[in-house]
């Protein structure tokens, strides 16, 4: 399959719902090319919520993740419990960010709070929760120079 796109864009956002994110993007090889592609081409890469699974387990054509040592966020532990979805998900968000970025997982302070991270030269743009929708959009924004 030819998912060859990334020279057409000046990113890629993922703001997936839990579902979709969490049980088919997190291993899902075609997702993990596109990703990888845009990512190896410079362009920006984006994730909102749940959205940052499609990316957690990413790896680049020399086999390191793409978040390796790269401050990231996304859904937080406290979140999937307060929202009583921990025991429904395949993995905690979280746990699998903080573990594949070599423990730079961030959240913001308290629950609900929107938090955005930009990291590798801002080309890496994570967002916590729903409430970091509008700031994550306005750090693409940034990034992509609109």
């Amino acid at each position: 399959m030819d998912v060859s796109c990334a020279l057409k864009f000046l990113g890629i956002a993922r703001a997936e719902d839990f579902g979709t994110a969490m049980f088919d993007l997190a291993t899902d090889s075609t997702s993990h090319q596109v990703v990888r592609e845009f990512k190896e081409a410079g362009k920006v890469v984006s994730a909102v919520c749940h959205g940052p699974a499609a990316l957690a387990k990413v790896k680049l054509s020399d086999g390191s993740f793409l978040i390796k040592d790269s401050p990231v966020t996304g859904f937080s532990n406290t979140e999937e419990d307060l929202s009583q979805m921990s025991s429904a998900v395949p993995f905690m968000l979280e746990d699998e960010l903080n573990k594949n970025s070599g423990g730079k997982f961030e959240k913001a302070k308290d629950d609900w709070a929107p938090h955005v991270v930009t990291a590798q030269g801002g080309k890496l743009i994570t967002g916590q929760n729903p409430a970091s929708a509008a700031p994550i959009g306005q750090a693409i924004l940034k990034a992509i120079g609109k």
